[in-house]
């Protein structure tokens, strides 16, 4: 059950929302990570932040914590390190830009989807299964891909485990995309109907 009733300021200082808020001040010490060729540190911090993801769920869920800032905060903490990792992969040479593409782009989908919702009295959609499974592939898939980099006589072990999470958690990320379009598109027209 989310809270709505607290000024955002007080759920600011819930601890599952802390912990998202920490995660964002370490994505910009991640990102400096990977373009200065520390991989072990920079893998490190990514096996931290899901950590205090996974945390930060736990508890919101567990001493009924959710909030709406909260619902907001983690995706939000969770696209930016995607995005952060896919220009560190690429402009280090780790991943070739095709894959960093093809999981911007969806994103960029739905940014135009939003605006849609927000011009109808909606918020944003709750967060799909299929879209946790996609990110979670891909939360998987970058550090093995960066551990392959690291470790480069273990990289014909790690990369095809790597490159398979990746493929997938792309895959399913799109497929969430294509759910979440169709949601706000039922949505919509939905209540066009209704009036």
């Amino acid at each position: 059950m989310v809270d709505e009733t607290q000024s955002l300021w007080k759920q600011a200082q819930n601890v599952p929302n802390a912990l998202s808020f920490f995660r964002l001040l370490l994505v910009p010490v991640f990102f400096l990570l990977i373009l200065n060729g520390h991989g072990g540190w920079a893998i490190g911090i990514l096996a931290f932040s899901s950590l205090t993801d996974l945390l930060d769920g736990y508890i919101a869920r567990k001493y009924n914590q959710v909030t709406r800032l909260g619902q907001l905060l983690d995706p939000f903490a969770d696209r930016l390190y995607i995005f952060t990792t896919l220009l560190g992969l690429v402009m280090t040479s780790v991943i070739p830009l095709w894959l960093a593409l093809i999981v911007v782009g969806r994103d960029i989908m739905l940014l135009i989807v939003y605006p849609v919702l927000a011009t109808h009295g909606y918020g944003p959609l709750p967060v799909h299964y299929l879209g946790k499974a996609g990110t979670f592939g891909l939360l998987y898939a970058f550090p093995l891909l960066l551990l392959g980099n690291v470790l480069s006589g273990l990289a014909m072990f790690i990369l095809p485990i790597a490159w398979a999470f990746a493929l997938w958690g792309a895959g399913l990320y799109w497929w969430a995309g294509f759910v979440y379009v169709k949601q706000v598109k039922d949505l919509v027209f939905g209540a066009r109907a209704n009036h």
